[in-house]
């Protein structure tokens, strides 16, 4: 196998979201996550045809739905920050709609989840134990 299978500081593997509104999915993840935008190509009317963004240590990679076959499909993507409720709030600023309010259950992480407006649901936690 060659040494350099992969880009340099890429993930093996990156959650790819077919979204309704692809720039604007792209702002969200910039203000709420410190996303750091790689690349995007977008078409002569602007529809962004694919995108990546690094968050941390992970790339996501993102679209506008472009084919009939290549639909808008609904995500969830678990994510872990420094501080949940912080992050939490930051993303109903945002425009996200609420699934979870952070709250702490049986494992060692304090979870909150929303929903932005593309329907991608980001559930949001810390490790508390």
């Amino acid at each position: 196998m060659p040494s350099q299978y992969k880009p340099a500081n890429y993930n093996t593997a990156s959650p790819y979201l077919i979204v309704n509104g692809a720039a604007g999915t792209i702002a969200f993840l910039q203000q709420v996550f410190g996303a750091v935008e790689l690349r995007r190509f977008a078409d002569d009317s602007g529809k962004i045809m694919h995108a990546e963004l690094r968050l941390d240590d992970t790339v996501i990679m993102l679209a506008d739905p472009a084919l009939p076959e290549w639909p808008p499909v609904a995500g969830f993507v678990h994510v872990y920050v420094p501080d949940v409720d912080v992050t939490y709030r930051q993303a109903l600023a945002a425009g996200a709609k609420s699934v979870q309010e952070p709250v702490k259950k049986e494992d060692e992480d304090k979870r909150g989840g929303v929903q932005d407006a593309g329907g991608t649901t980001w559930w949001i936690a810390t490790k508390v134990e």
